[in-house]
């Protein structure tokens, strides 16, 4: 039934796109082509879903929905602007039909005028653009985001101290091999004094981080290489064969982070050490509202962990700030979290402007914000999930200084 109603409405998307290349030409040839490149998009779409296996959401499953979107995006604004040229032609139509009837010979709806097909095929070309180039080069255009963050409190031994962040790697979309050597290398270029990991290290399952355990194992940082659990590394998300093999599951994926070098925190603290003085780093697993898993311990996580403590905080999902962090008793000067892809799409112009449908769903969704003077950082992540691309909102490795004082700025 649902695949009756999905058909009905982009049947009608498309009824009211193809308007508008069969005012523009009369060449059957390019009418043809119109249907069935539709067809062969719809159909392929629809065929990969029924043929989802056990395995989750694979890269043939996401090409096809990638391509859907593509070409589905595009016919949406030829709908707006053809249904909105039809608001003007039908009640034309009815007036002619009541003044002039059988002198209009039963022609009562005027032509569609090609000056408005030709506009919202142009129009409709730049999301077409758009999203072809996000699904050839935008999903590995990486960017470095540098801030600085300054704290009253630091410890002076800190003044100055560098950390990188990556967040949702989702090792399983990937299939440029030679990308992600690029970006590991970039985030070795940044030299920070460590490197934190805020979830997300694969799609569904540990084996889909196999490939890329000698690419990841190069990280290198003086301090060390941290990480916690995102909601997709639990195995949540696909159907296993026994509760047995998706525990085996997640201790393979712990395994094979300790194989990269990370010090995998789940509910867990350690202290970085100098000169005398330290900072703490707390992780917790995943805590999420809306469905998500809240495994997430923040009481057991920060256990001796002293309450004035300078303390920067691993947690996957946004939502766990909003929700516990900020009003908890202990002062989370800085929270690291991922999660929100920043929807993989959106409009962003450095230090001035960011927009994506994500700020529905989410109140902190790319980028440093500040509350009761704590702050958190929401990486658009490494990788990307389901779309296979990115546009306008690229993927991103973050730095942040930290630096005694009282102001804090971008860099």
């Amino acid at each position: 039934m649902r695949w009756i109603i999905f058909l009905l409405i982009f049947g009608v998307i498309d009824f009211y796109a193809f308007q508008s290349f069969r005012t523009i030409t009369k060449n059957t040839y390019i009418h043809i082509l119109y249907w069935v490149i539709s067809l062969l998009v719809t159909g392929n779409f629809i065929l990969r879903l029924y043929g989802l296996d056990r395995g989750g959401f694979g890269n043939s499953q996401a090409y096809a929905f990638g391509f859907l979107i593509a070409f589905l995006v595009p016919k949406m604004i030829l709908l707006i602007i053809m249904f909105g040229e039809d608001v003007f032609r039908v009640p034309q139509a009815l007036y002619r039909y009541f003044t002039e009837g059988s002198a209009a010979k039963g022609n009562y709806l005027p032509s569609r005028r090609t000056f408005i097909s030709q506009v919202a095929l142009g129009i409709a070309a730049i999301p077409f653009a758009s999203i072809l180039y996000g699904m050839y080069k935008g999903k590995y255009n990486f960017k470095v985001l540098k801030y600085t963050l300054h704290f009253d409190d630091l410890p002076n031994a800190f003044d100055g101290y560098k950390l990188t962040q990556i967040s949702d790697i989702h090792s399983g979309s990937f299939d440029n091999i030679d990308k992600v050597k690029y970006a590991v290398d970039l985030i070795n270029e940044q030299a920070s004094d460590v490197i934190l990991f805020t979830g997300d290290i694969v799609n569904n399952k540990a084996t889909e981080l196999e490939p890329y355990v000698s690419i990841f194992n190069k990280l290198k940082a003086k301090d060390g290489l941290f990480s916690v659990l995102g909601n997709h590394d639990y195995g949540d998300y696909v159907r296993w064969p026994s509760d047995e093999a998706k525990t085996q599951n997640l201790e393979d994926l712990k395994q094979l982070q300790k194989d990269i070098g990370f010090d995998l925190l789940l509910n867990d603290n350690r202290f970085i050490e100098k000169n005398g003085e330290r900072i703490a780093l707390v992780g917790v697993e995943n805590w999420g509202k809306g469905g998500f898993k809240k495994a997430g311990d923040l009481k057991k996580a920060s256990e001796n962990v002293d309450k004035d403590d300078f303390k920067i905080l691993l947690s996957h999902d946004p939502s766990h700030w909003d929700e516990q962090v900020v009003s908890d008793d202990y002062h989370y000067h800085l929270t690291l979290s991922g999660h929100t892809h920043g929807m993989q799409f959106g409009i962003e112009i450095p230090g001035w402007f960011k927009w994506s449908p994500v700020k529905w769903r989410y109140k902190h969704w790319a980028g440093i914000y500040e509350q009761l003077g704590q702050y958190i950082n929401v990486n658009r992540g490494f990788g990307y999930l389901a779309f296979p691309g990115r546009v306008g909102i690229w993927p991103e490795v973050t730095v942040i200084e930290l630096k005694k004082g009282a102001k804090t700025q971008n860099a």
